[in-house]
């Protein structure tokens, strides 16, 4: 069974069709890259898929589920996570407390309104082994919005990874880096556990081809190429159109 299941996926804005009958299999463990020009319907793809946006047609089916009808939430408890193209932390809080946050939604204890978040001793537990984990431990008590956008980034990626994801959709997790920060970044997704498929938005061909098992190419909404690093590597088409080859 595959993990993730696009059919001909459809995404219209009024008179604009950004995605056109999208249809791609993502097989458990994989690292599946998806890659295209500005405007190729990368991001549109993945609001989709996490469920801030509606299809206009088409379905989205998560180990054999369909989930176009439910809300993000709903995917999110079926092991769907997502990191933004633009950081989405909490900024006036500290960096253990994002954390903190993101292990009570994981657990459910946020419905346990009479208890105070201190009083549990297992999530506090648990977000300092995150933090230690992901190396952020010096930088637990910074207010998020006062540490680096480098690190910003990672710590994005650290709580989705607290929701226990079996799936992880990664938005440009390397855009706006420094060469050692998407260094940093290449090597924790390298090294994440095998059992988390991981479906990545990415600009940087050279990460791309780095992560990648297999590369799916969008232009225009539509998947114009689809296979391994070498295959994609040696396309005419997506050497035409993706890197600007005359």
């Amino acid at each position: 069974m595959s993990a993730l299941v696009i059919e001909t996926l459809s995404r219209n804005f009024g008179g604009l069709r950004a995605l056109s009958n999208v249809s791609l299999a993502i097989e458990p463990g994989e690292r599946r890259l998806i890659i295209g020009p500005n405007g190729a319907g990368k991001t549109t793809l993945f609001n989709i898929l996490s469920g801030a946006l509606t299809a206009s047609s088409g379905k989205v089916i998560l180990f054999g589920r369909d989930i176009t009808p439910l809300a993000p939430y709903e995917r999110a408890k079926m092991g769907l996570a997502r990191t933004f193209q633009i950081t989405n932390v909490f900024p006036r809080l500290t960096v253990l407390e994002n954390v903190l946050l993101a292990l009570q939604a994981a657990d459910g204890s946020r419905f346990r309104m009479h208890r105070r978040m201190r009083d549990n001793e297992r999530l506090f537990a648990q977000a300092h082994a995150f933090l230690e984990h992901w190396k952020l431990n010096d930088i637990a008590a910074w207010p998020a919005k006062a540490i680096s956008y480098g690190e910003q980034r990672l710590l994005d990626l650290v709580l989705a990874m607290a929701m226990q994801p079996k799936v992880l959709l990664l938005d440009e997790p390397t855009a706006g880096l420094s060469a050692a920060e998407v260094a940093r970044v290449v090597g924790i997704v390298r090294n994440l556990p095998n059992e988390i498929t991981i479906t990545m938005i990415e600009h940087d061909m050279d990460v791309a081809f780095d992560l990648a098992d297999r590369i799916t190419v969008l232009h225009q909404g539509c998947v114009i190429a689809e296979g391994n690093v070498d295959a994609i590597r040696n396309n005419p088409q997506v050497a035409e159109i993706y890197l600007g080859a005359e």
